[in-house]
């Protein structure tokens, strides 16, 4: 089974920049997309195949979570935990025969750190939620993560180590959500690799020069390391300042 997730930077945008072209390349049999910035009336598009699951946030044109499959859920839901965190459209999460997947596009900090405390919450409520669907069956967690876990994650660790996903307190979040079970597909199958980034931002030729930082991820029950059979990053894909990436699972 082939999955991908992309932050495609507003999706209505992206179908201008080969979104469609990128599916039919990409033949995965689920795709999860952050960042939609839409509801689902606002683009009609043609993409044989797939049923598709949206959650859009209350504030029009921002952030927002699809996923695209070819094969029907068990269930979808949407959101989880408390009324805060209902709101933004981050997750959805759909239930298969052998696994959870979980579709997520975690909250930045912002400028100034501003919503770090915020952050810090869901961090602490949505691994709790992992773990609670992990009791039941394995989990499949991925998306926009908004965080470089360590400095191999991240182009230049040292003048970014206060900025908005590479603070300490984000990156001991991650630490602590592999730590109770759960595995980092990526580093997993390439832990020495570097310069593997997988957001660029759009100023000073960052992703020309591959100024980059690794924020997109999946991460799977550490039950289910054995499955993996790849997980790549697609960085020649353009059409947002993320990259698609890609887990590929034994069946």
């Amino acid at each position: 089974m082939k999955l991908v997730s992309w932050n495609v930077n507003g999706l209505r945008a992206c179908l201008g920049k080969g979104f469609l072209d990128f599916c039919a390349q990409a033949d995965a049999d689920i795709i999860c997309l952050q960042e939609t910035k839409m509801r689902p009336e606002q683009a009609q598009f043609d993409l044989p195949g797939y049923t598709r699951f949206w959650n859009s946030a209350d504030k029009a044109g921002y952030s927002g979570t699809a996923v695209f499959t070819r094969e029907e859920p068990l269930a979808v839901t949407y959101d989880f935990g408390a009324d805060e965190h209902r709101h933004e459209g981050r997750i959805i999460t759909a239930e298969y025969p052998g696994f959870y997947l979980v579709c997520c596009y975690t909250p930045n900090s912002q400028e100034g750190l501003k919503r770090l405390d915020y952050r810090m919450t869901w961090e602490d409520d949505l691994r709790a939620y992992l773990l609670e669907l992990d009791a039941r069956k394995p989990v499949v967690y991925c998306g926009d993560l908004n965080v470089a876990h360590e400095e191999i994650d991240i182009k230049n660790p040292s003048t970014n180590r206060r900025n908005a996903g590479f603070t300490d307190e984000e990156r001991a979040k991650m630490t602590q959500l592999l730590d109770a079970g759960f595995v980092d597909t990526f580093r997993a199958l390439h832990p020495d690799v570097t310069g593997a980034y997988s957001w660029w931002s759009y100023r000073f030729n960052a992703r020309k020069n591959n100024a980059g930082w690794r924020i997109d991820y999946f991460i799977v029950s550490r039950r289910l390391q054995e499955k993996v059979r790849a997980a790549e990053i697609w960085s020649d894909v353009l059409g947002s300042d993320h990259c698609p990436v890609m887990l590929e699972l034994a069946e």
